[in-house]
């Protein structure tokens, strides 16, 4: 069952369609924010039909044929493969340059696609660049505007290039300015669903970005400048979630940073206090951010865990990173959790960062059994993924260690935190591999990823397909010139290149 939490208008007179579409299955679309923000803003146009899809839809309710363009969530580096299958299941061909005029217009948007959007630029009529809220609606009453008129998909497309953040790829743009959204209102969770993967959940983006700028976080460079949504509007918002359901997440990359996160968590805490039934969570707690009262808020809230990263163990290799907390941080926001009342803490770390040595290892084994130590019947585990260099970030330069040498070094911390009764999560070495290579990718992968889909896109497609077409390790393993051309250089992102290098030539010299 679903419950609208916006103004619907179910008798809409317009001949324009629009599928919105999701790369995975219905109960993760449910559970995306960023995609069901974009739906309602689009189902709000008075000259829009519009339709969520998903990669386990069999039957829309709007009909291909009648269906005028299809819009992407664009998430993970992966999702290419659940979006090949969508269209392919909808005989849409997968190269723009083979859709004509009957076809519906294709294009998406997301963090992977404003990171580098040249390993899809033969996939997608056109790419949104930046904050998707804004040109979306623009892009799509463009759309139904001319398709009225007349027009063609190239004089659509033509059209559309004039808008900042919308790439492209036919018309050979130079450089396409990210867009940016202004965070006037308060985005949150529209359609609440039991179907959700998080059942009932209505979340509330706080704020958008990051300052800290960690080198190897995408999530920090695409979001910059850091915005907060004004906190008469998330009291609001609140207001409006809790009339209802019971469950409310605050989500961003540094939620605790808002000017002024102490008093939306003492209005949380004094509604959990009125209503005990009331969930409270966030996605995750920075080291050098955590207050007691959100704590108390969690704990109240029925939060039993939380999630903290550190991403390497040593006070030198966090400064690499620009991770800039302390050993003594770390142990005081562990303390301080427990003490506030929560059963446990998951730690974020990460191996592979480069310049990381076998003294940084041992120096994240030697942590992790002093927080056991000092914390005894507390909940404590770690997840371990390993470093992939994103574009648009510091480290973008920076190759990965060989797959062999980081399984070596990941087998090796298996083995040190059974010893010592941890429990670690890690990721997949070969998946982060192929990771990397997409991340890194430019024009020249289109045949690549087709091949890597048709033959199933497990581990083995993507190693049969890339000995067709390049040397993977170019991409993953190789550590780029700073003077060199990137593919993503046609991406004008804050706060720019030349700032890029002197970070990583600052932070890459750190003894």
């Amino acid at each position: 069952m679903e419950k609208i939490l916006y103004q619907k208008n179910y008798n809409k007179k317009t001949k324009c369609n629009i599928w919105c579409a999701f790369p995975a299955c219905k109960s993760f679309a449910l559970s995306s924010l960023g995609y069901l923000w974009i739906f309602k803003t689009l189902d709000e146009q008075e000259n829009i039909n519009v339709e969520r899809i998903y990669a386990d839809t069999k039957t829309p309710q709007i009909s291909i044929k009648d269906v005028d363009a299809i819009c992407f969530s664009f998430s993970f580096d992966m999702d290419f493969v659940s979006i090949f299958e969508m269209l392919e299941r909808f005989n849409i061909p997968l190269l723009s340059k083979n859709r004509n005029d009957d076809i519906p217009i294709i294009f998406a948007g997301g963090p992977v696609l404003t990171a580098n959007p040249m390993p899809y630029s033969n996939f997608f009529d056109f790419i949104v660049i930046g904050d998707g809220e804004d040109i979306n609606t623009q892009a799509v009453s463009t759309i139904s505007e001319m398709k009225e008129n007349g027009k063609s998909k190239n004089e659509i497309l033509t059209k559309l290039a004039e808008i900042e953040g919308i790439f492209v790829p036919t018309l050979n743009q130079k450089k396409i300015t990210k867009h940016t959204a202004k965070i006037d209102e308060c985005i949150y969770t529209p359609i609440l669903s039991d179907e959700a993967y998080f059942k009932d959940m209505f979340i509330i983006e706080s704020s958008r970005g990051c300052a800290n700028c960690c080198n190897f976080c995408i999530a920090s460079y695409l979001n910059l400048p850091v915005r907060f949504a004004p906190y008469e509007n998330i009291i609001k918002t609140i207001e409006l979630g809790l009339e209802n359901t019971n469950k409310i997440a605050l989500l961003g990359a540094q939620v605790s940073i808002h000017p002024k996160f102490k008093q939306i968590c003492e209005f949380i805490y004094k509604k959990i206090q009125q209503k005990p039934e009331i969930e409270m969570s966030v996605s995750s707690l920075r080291i050098d951010g955590v207050d007691d009262i959100i704590l108390k808020t969690l704990a109240l809230g029925h939060q039993k865990h939380v999630t903290v990263a550190i991403e390497a163990g040593s006070e030198r290799l966090r400064k690499v990173i620009n991770k800039n907390v302390t050993e003594e941080q770390i142990f005081n926001t562990i303390a301080k959790i427990r003490q506030n009342g929560l059963k446990g803490v998951k730690i974020y770390a990460m191996i592979g960062i480069p310049t990381e040595t076998t003294e940084d290892l041992n120096e994240i084994i030697s942590l992790a059994n002093r927080l056991k130590q000092e914390n005894k019947g507390f909940d404590i585990s770690f997840a371990f993924s390993s470093f992939v260099p994103k574009p648009n970030t510091p480290l973008q330069w920076c190759g990965r260690f060989t797959t062999s040498e980081l399984e070596k070094r990941q087998q090796y911390l298996k083995k040190e935190f059974h010893k010592l009764g941890l429990k670690a999560g890690f990721s997949s070495i070969k998946w982060d591999y192929w990771q990397t290579v997409l991340s890194r990718g430019d024009e020249n992968f289109t045949e690549f990823l087709i091949d890597v889909y048709k033959n199933g896109a497990k581990l083995g497609a993507y190693k049969k397909a890339s000995k067709k077409y390049f040397n993977p390790d170019n991409y993953a393993l190789r550590n780029y010139n700073l003077d060199e051309k990137l593919p993503w250089d046609i991406i004008d992102l804050k706060p720019g290149k030349e700032i890029l290098k002197e970070r990583y030539l600052k932070y890459l010299n750190i003894n």
